[in-house]
Parts: C-alpha cells; sequence; structure tokens
C-alpha cells in the first residue's frame, strides 16, 4: 500500500481521524493529516491524558515528591474532613487510584457533582471509599480521578500544567500548555465534543489544576514523543526523563475482570494490549491511540476528533498502520 492510498482509506473508512503518525526505529514512517487539520494543531485527546498522568506521577516518585504508590492518599490531605461512618477511605492508596481499583460509592463517574463544585478534588474524595470495603476490583473512572491532581499539587507545590510543562512537555520539545476552563457547563461540553482544532490547553478545575481523567490537547506528533519516550524506557535524546523502572513499572500488565474491555489486561492508567508481545497503549474515546509495540521498534499516534461510538483503533492500526510502517 502506497501513502496516497493510505490516506484515501483513513479519509473514507476512519473519517474522524484528523492526525496520524508512526515512528520506527526513531525515524517517523508516516505523518498525515485529515480534515483540514495541520500537523501543529492539537485536539482533546480524552483519556489518554490518564496515560500522560501516570508518568507525571512517575517523574514526581523520581523527585521524592511522592514516596511510593503504596502511600495512603489521605496521607496527602490531612485537612480534609472524612465523612462520618466513612472508614474504607483510610486504607486507599495511590495504587488503588492507578489501577482503577479504588472503592468508590455508587456506580459510575458523578460529573455534574464534581464538576459543579468549587473544589472538585474534595468532592471526589467525598465518592472515595464505601462499606464494601477495598475489594480489589477493576472499576474503570475518569472524573473521580481528580484525586490524583490534588495529591499531586499537595506533594509538589506545582500547579498540574506548571509541573507537566517544565518536567515533561518542554523537555520533549511539546510547545508549553496553558490552563483552560470552561466558563459554564455548556462550555465545558463543547471543549469535550468540538470538532474544531484546538490550542495548546489542558482543562483546568477552578483551581488551575489540570484533570487527570480527561482535558489534555495534543497533537499526534506530541502523542508521538510521548509513546517514543515510553519505548526508549524513560530517556528522551540522552536525558532520563522518568527512570526506566517506572516504564516498566507503569506498564506491568495486570489482569481485567469481565468482558468489557475486549481482553485487554491494564497497568498505571495504560492499557496492556498484548501482554506476551509487551504492547500497550493509550486510549481515549473516539480513537485516540498511543500504540506502542517494543518488538517492532514502532509507535503509532492518532489523534481524532469526538465521535462517541468509537471506542480505540488497536485493530485498525495493526490491520494496516503496522504493516505499512514494518513494511508488510
Amino acid at each position: 500500500m502506497t501513502k496516497a492510498e493510505l490516506h484515501a482509506l483513513i479519509q473514507e473508512q476512519q473519517a474522524n481521524i484528523c492526525q496520524l503518525a508512526a515512528i520506527r526505529d526513531g525515524r517517523t514512517i508516516y505523518s498525515d493529516e485529515w480534515n483540514n487539520y495541520k500537523s501543529d494543531d492539537c485536539l482533546h485527546v480524552m483519556s489518554v491524558t490518564k496515560s500522560v498522568f501516570a508518568l507525571l506521577i512517575g517523574i514526581a516518585i523520581d523527585q521524592g515528591k511522592i514516596k511510593s504508590v503504596d502511600d495512603k492518599v489521605l496521607d496527602y490531605f490531612p485537612e480534609y474532613q472524612v465523612k462520618r461512618g466513612e472508614k474504607t477511605i483510610y486504607e486507599v492508596t495511590i495504587k488503588h487510584l492507578l489501577t482503577m481499583r479504588a472503592p468508590y460509592k455508587g456506580k459510575g463517574d458523578p460529573w455534574s457533582k464534581v464538576c459543579s463544585s468549587e473544589n472538585w478534588t474534595y468532592t471526589s474524595l467525598d465518592f472515595l471509599g464505601g462499606r464494601k470495603g477495598i475489594t480489589d476490583e477493576f472499576d474503570y473512572r475518569t472524573v473521580c480521578l481528580h484525586i490524583l491532581t490534588g495529591l499531586l499539587y499537595k506533594a509538589t507545590k506545582m500547579k498540574t500544567v506548571d509541573f507537566a510543562n517544565k518536567y515533561l512537555f518542554e523537555p520533549l520539545g511539546i510547545k508549553k500548555h496553558r490552563i483552560y476552563i470552561a466558563k459554564s457547563a455548556q462550555e465545558h461540553k463543547d471543549f469535550t465534543i468540538s470538532k474544531e482544532p484546538k490550542e495548546n490547553v489542558w482543562f483546568c478545575d477552578k483551581e488551575d489544576l489540570g484533570t487527570p481523567g480527561y482535558g489534555l490537547c495534543f497533537s499526534a506528533q506530541d502523542m508521538a514523543k510521548i509513546g517514543l519516550l515510553c519505548l526508549n524506557r524513560g530517556k528522551h535524546e540522552g536525558q532520563q526523563i522518568v527512570s526506566s523502572a517506572w516504564i516498566e513499572e507503569m506498564t506491568r500488565p495486570r489482569t481485567v475482570e469481565g468482558k468489557h474491555f475486549r481482553g485487554m489486561d491494564y497497568g498505571y492508567l495504560w492499557w496492556i494490549i498484548d501482554r506476551k508481545q509487551g504492547i500497550y497503549a493509550a486510549i481515549g474515546n473516539s480513537g485516540n491511540v498511543i500504540y506502542v509495540n517494543p518488538g517492532k521498534n514502532l509507535v503509532v499516534a492518532v489523534a481524532s476528533y469526538f465521535k462517541p461510538t468509537i471506542f480505540d483503533r488497536v485493530d485498525f492500526i495493526q490491520k494496516y498502520i503496522e504493516p505499512f510502517a514494518c513494511g508488510k
């Protein structure tokens, strides 16, 4: 398949893809755009944000700002007033949040209650715990992960975007990001579902803390740099951005129970596609993906505008992009 044929195939079969970048052996094999996007335009990459945030936690641990993933969450919030009768919350660790095995009250994400509150972190903490105790059940959440951004701020004394810019984005050559705060519920919704290009921003709460579960705006080129950093075990151009030990721990597969996640395993906010081959990915709604295949020294990044019927594009990447990039 030629580049022109691949471009046409994506335009016809994957209409909401706006950018794609494939890097193999450290060299860009394919880079392309659709839907009138330019290569440096940004898109809201949805839950890919989670995987990027996992790197920030690793950097904070490397710096000694966070002692361990086994730290109790409440150790970072001594001023938080625990609800009367709540006991489980005292046992919840950072690892429970990173692996989506934290216990919560109720089902699903309490979007309206968290996002309409004055303090998103404390409101998210209000939902942490419950009568069932620590069950270690996989429970995928997005808005309640806001606890992690509050925790990072407590540990580092730096706002999320500032910490990310200084220790991750700028060292990788990713443009400096700015905070973005929605002034209304409608503006929040528009940010999420708009098909228009965005700037280098990170959606934040009223205290300028970047949402760790969603809200980061990247180009496919930016995403590819994140994937390449992971592929190179935390090193970029000779500089160790995050420790290789963290990359290994972050991508260690943990079995996900149930049939809702296409048989994938989970690491620390990264999906493990194939534990035998060591393939893993950051996956966001609408088909936003950072795909890393260490065995083929390959990174594929896909940036897409909002289309809720698409969960991931792993099958598409493996059927078309991977063979193209690897010359098969």
